[in-house]
Order: C-alpha cells, then sequence, then structure tokens
C-alpha cells in the first residue's frame, strides 16, 4: 500500500510515496543507505545485529519514491532483548535533497505504527534522542549493543504495556 506524505518539499512538486519495501527494492536501499553512511555504517555496533540476522522485516520497512528516485527508506530487523522478541529500526536513510522536510520522522512512523499492528512489543535503535524522542523513543541505558556504542545513544520504544524490560543483551534473531 502506498500513502502520500503530509509535507512539503521544495524539491518535488508532490511529496514522495511510502510504501512497504519489497525484495525487489533491495539495491536501491543499499545505494541509498551507502551514500548516506558510506563504508563506516560496517563498524557500527547495529551492524553488527544485521549481519547477523535474517534478511530486514519487508512489512515493517519502508521506501519512499518520488516517481522513479529511491528519496528516503527505513528497515526493521528482528533481534531479541534477554532472549525476548523485539525489532531493530535502522538503518534510516534520506536523500540529501529531501532532508529537513519530515521524511525520515514519517518513514519512523510508518515502520513504528507497521510494527505495532503485526504485534511486536518493543523497538530498538542506536541514535539520536532530539531525532527520534519526538516519535516515542527514550533512553535505554540497561540494554547491552553487541560492540562499542555510546550508551547515551542506545534507544527504545514499547509498542505495547507488555513489552520486554529494557534490559539485557540485545541479540539478532
Amino acid at each position: 500500500m502506498c500513502a502520500r506524505l503530509p509535507m512539503s518539499l521544495a524539491v518535488a512538486t508532490s511529496p514522495p510515496t511510502l510504501a512497504a519495501e519489497r525484495a525487489e527494492d533491495a539495491e536501491a536501499v543499499e545505494r541509498l543507505v551507502f551514500a548516506a553512511f558510506g563504508p563506516g555504517r560496517y563498524a557500527k555496533a547495529a551492524e553488527r545485529l544485521r549481519e547477523h540476522g535474517e534478511a530486514p522485516l519487508l512489512d515493517c520497512s519502508f521506501v519512499a519514491w518520488d516517481g522513479p528516485q529511491l528519496v528516503g527508506c527505513v528497515r526493521q530487523w528482528a533481534v531479541s532483548v534477554a532472549g525476548a522478541p523485539a525489532l531493530l529500526l535502522g538503518p534510516i536513510a534520506v536523500d540529501p535533497a529531501y532532508r529537513r522536510h519530515g521524511l525520515g520522522g514519517a518513514l519512523v512512523e510508518r515502520a513504528c505504527e507497521a510494527a505495532a499492528a503485526a504485534g511486536h512489543k518493543l523497538i530498538v535503535l542506536v541514535g539520536d534522542t532530539p531525532l527520534f524522542g519526538p516519535h516515542g523513543f527514550a533512553a535505554a541505558p540497561r540494554l547491552v549493543m553487541p560492540g562499542p556504542v555510546d550508551q547515551r545513544r542506545v534507544l527504545a520504544k514499547a509498542l505495547a504495556s507488555d513489552a520486554p524490560p529494557l534490559e539485557g543483551p540485545v541479540a539478532a534473531a
């Protein structure tokens, strides 16, 4: 299902369209993520979880298209928190020409809504509170990511009242 975004982009005549990621989007998503993060992304703690897990959950991962051009994406991956099921949000990438117009936030919101609708109870990520706090993410200082990470950037969002406790190791599912 595709939906138009309620935002204004000076670079587009109409807002990008959000849609669930499809398998055939993978190459374009990888190009956009590489352009946003470069090869340094492979040194990040969150990448340890992605490289040891399964493919991203396409029903909870989203892309943004402006016509034929991929201009944004967010992926979610199955992980566990102290053995309980959870999701890892990220990477999220937005084409530089489309930044600062709400596209990243719209992708995060759509991903969280899809995760909740699919019955997931917890999302974790490594990111900045000023960016993700408005979307319900808060510091989770007792979560332990694999590898070095700035613990202040480990965030979580409970999607259900019976979400797992925010403590213990985060591991690939």
